[in-house]
């Protein structure tokens, strides 16, 4: 046999099949499952993907700014982005792959959870589909697309290499951990912040934030996560600019439950109580450290992103109840949250 070569044909035995001349198969035979996912990926997301610049004038005619990406989530014009990517400018111009270039207003931002909502001008955008970062599983394929220069999308492929992760936000006197951050080993670089984290069917599972510096990892990105407790911020910068929150006053992290009290209430995690800070609603409540949360406002809380998602405006200055298992008991406790400032 003479420049024969094996193929394996999917639903077939192994066929043996003539190489090209050239010695070259064809080019969709050469484009393997992984090839086809992250291209077909960046084609489906590339028009939804967007280069930021971004500025706020000066006197004497100069103005700062600064550069990034955006996504593309509303025909309209909504754009979702990072935080820290619009710091401290109001407007700028967004251009796409096609060379298109438009004027953008900052609707809100929200340094604690470092998300961005804009608004650029006119209509017939092409919107990225929003997915659920809480259905990513550690060693899936992820995609990061970004617009650095707005010439053409800056794609990189990877996995999810953890989650659960968490990072620190400030935004004046407040702070904040943003929750269940995705960490994957897809290469991001600075002008890919605000960027889309996409699953294989092309669904934006996070907002690429951040690159893990030294005595973290080389090579690590996080993305902020879409899930149900980002799409309600997502949706108040929308409507108001701005993200209110109700504080309790807690540090805390998830905690198993011991078997007996799973088997009660049906899951096997809390959120345990590391500090109480003093003198805030939660210190004047009675609540303690090592309690661990099992409901709040008789929600069920799993995580910490579950407290987070119940302290929404509508509990401010309202008597909730939070049920916390001491002790080897569950124990009711009765707090009034505050609006965090």
């Amino acid at each position: 046999m003479s420049t024969m070569d094996l193929h394996l044909v999917e639903g077939d035995d192994f066929q043996v099949r003539p190489a090209t001349a050239s010695g070259e198969v064809l080019e969709a035979e050469a484009l393997d499952a992984y090839s086809r996912i992250v291209t077909g990926v960046a084609e489906q997301l590339a028009p939804s993907v967007a280069n930021l610049q971004v500025y706020r004038r000066l006197g004497g005619g100069r103005r700062i700014g600064g550069s990034g990406s955006g996504v593309v989530i509303s025909p309209d014009g909504f754009l979702l982005t990072s935080a820290h990517v619009v710091s401290g400018t109001d407007k700028g111009e967004a251009s796409f792959v096609d060379g298109s270039q438009v004027g953008l207003e900052v609707v809100g931002a929200d340094e604690l959870s470092d998300l961005a909502v804009l608004r650029a001008a006119g209509s017939g955008f092409s919107p990225a589909v929003l997915g659920d970062a809480s259905q990513l599983k550690v060693g899936q394929l992820v995609v990061a697309i970004g617009n650095p220069l707005g010439f053409g999308g800056s794609v990189t492929a990877g996995v999810v290499s953890a989650l659960g992760r968490s990072f620190a936000t400030r935004a004046g006197a407040a702070s904040r951990l943003v929750e269940n951050v995705i960490q994957t080993d897809a290469a991001l670089h600075p002008g890919n912040s605000g960027g889309a984290l996409v699953d294989s069917l092309g669904r934006v599972v996070g907002i690429n934030t951040a690159v893990a510096g030294a005595g973290i990892g080389q090579g690590l990105g996080l993305a902020v996560p879409i899930n149900e407790a980002t799409r309600r911020i997502i949706v108040s910068l929308m409507r108001d600019g701005r993200v209110t929150r109700a504080y309790l006053g807690i540090a805390g992290g998830p905690r198993p439950l011991p078997p007996r009290l799973a088997r009660e209430i049906g899951r096997d995690h809390g959120v345990e109580v590391v500090e109480v800070v003093a003198g805030s609603p939660a210190g004047r409540s009675g609540l303690r450290s090592e309690d661990i949360i099992i409901a709040i406002d008789s929600q069920d809380v799993r995580g910490m992103d579950d407290v987070q998602r119940l302290m929404d405006a509508a509990v401010i200055g309202r008597t909730i109840p939070i049920t916390v298992y001491r002790h080897g008991r569950t124990v009711t406790v009765d707090v009034v949250p505050i609006e965090l400032r």
